[in-house]
């Protein structure tokens, strides 16, 4: 008798691992792609100069982290904003930034590049990178240009940002299936907006943007990071495409 069960047992686990899984069955987390490194702290790589095909002189890359320095630069009127070579759609973005003193940067998506687009903002959408301590933009209520804004179209639910010279963290999802974006910042989901549609155009429509003819028309493009004036430097960059 004892044997039967045994026989009965094993031939029931051959059965069910032989049995094909539903389309279902898989998890959220098995059916996401893996996260992808945009920038391996060694090189540039994935990376060029907006509209040029090569590097600006004002970037750097120290202690595994891109440094904008613009005071290593060459050409006072060159512009130095960052492009990566692929476009994206969907996706998580994850990074590190840290901002000087009374600093000013941003992070874009969606950017496209050509002579008729003279900076990485005239297409694509900004999350603002501040010092909210001594930078003005921070003071203006509402607070569409403090950190973590989606810039001069949603501010932050809270000013969870640390102190200039120190490391923040932004996790920036857009997803135009699920007509979702948002900002985690420093663990803090602190802004959310939708990507399309009446609502979408709505803030668009509120904003300094409301008459610029490329802005925001682009659901593929490319990462972008600013180059405004001021000292700033981004590690850890990494994404995954939803």
């Amino acid at each position: 008798m004892k044997k039967i069960l045994i026989t009965i047992l094993t031939l029931l686990i051959i059965y069910c691992n032989k049995t094909p899984k539903k389309k279902g069955d898989q998890s959220e987390k098995s059916s996401q792609k893996e996260w992808v490194t945009l920038f391996d702290g060694k090189s540039f790589d994935g990376w060029h100069q907006f509209n040029e095909t090569k590097m600006s002189s004002a970037w750097d890359i120290v202690d595994d982290a891109m440094v904008f320095d613009p005071s290593k630069q060459m050409d006072k009127k060159q512009n130095n904003d960052l492009v990566t070579d692929k476009e994206y759609t969907n996706f998580e973005l994850s990074l590190e930034w840290n901002i000087a003193e009374g600093g000013n940067s941003g992070i874009f998506w969606g950017v496209k590049e050509g002579e008729q687009y003279r900076k990485p903002y005239t297409t694509g959408p900004e999350i603002q990178v501040l010092d909210n301590e001594r930078h003005p933009d921070a003071l203006a209520n509402p607070k569409f240009h403090q950190a973590g804004a989606l810039y001069d179209m949603v501010q932050p639910e809270q000013d969870v940002c640390k102190p200039a010279g120190e490391w923040n963290h932004v996790l920036l999802s857009i997803d135009y299936k699920s007509n979702k974006g948002s900002v985690t910042l420093n663990g803090v989901e602190i802004v959310t907006f939708p990507v399309s549609g009446e609502k979408w155009d709505e803030l668009i429509a509120n904003s300094k943007f409301s008459d610029w003819d490329h802005f925001a028309k682009f659901k593929t493009g490319k990462i972008g990071l600013q180059d405004h004036g001021d000292m700033v430097s981004y590690r850890n960059i990494k994404i995954r495409e939803l």
